[in-house]
């Protein structure tokens, strides 16, 4: 599975993103999605992923204001994020895996480029 993802940028405080990531098999439609974070001198973080099956899952800091969605016909996963922070300035990744609670443990098996996310005034 080749991941690529797409969409980051820099954004002023409040302002909204959406990233992409494009899958290359068709076996995709099975494979659970997510998408992480890493800041400079932080810890990856899971910030939301999604079943094969639309169940879907968010940190913390991030409910409300992001929402993921999986388009399986495209082979895509999307990442709309809305009234972003500078906290969320990071470099994300999307990820996949078959099994759900690899993703949950931050152990997909299948990494897509990281795309760089800035918040900044």
């Amino acid at each position: 599975v080749q991941l690529q993802a797409s969409g980051g940028g820099t954004v002023q405080p409040g302002g909204s993103l959406t990233l992409s990531c494009a899958a290359s098999r068709r076996i995709f439609s099975s494979y659970q999605m997510g998408w992480f974070r890493q800041a400079p001198e932080k810890e990856r973080e899971l910030v939301a992923a999604v079943t094969w099956k639309g169940t879907t899952t968010y940190s913390d800091s991030v409910k409300g204001r992001f929402t993921i969605s999986r388009d399986n016909a495209k082979n895509t996963v999307s990442l709309q994020m809305n009234s972003l922070k500078p906290d969320d300035t990071a470099v994300y990744y999307c990820a996949a895996d078959p099994t759900w609670t690899r993703i949950l443990k931050h152990t997909p098996a299948h990494w897509g480029q990281g795309t760089q996310v800035t918040v900044s005034s």
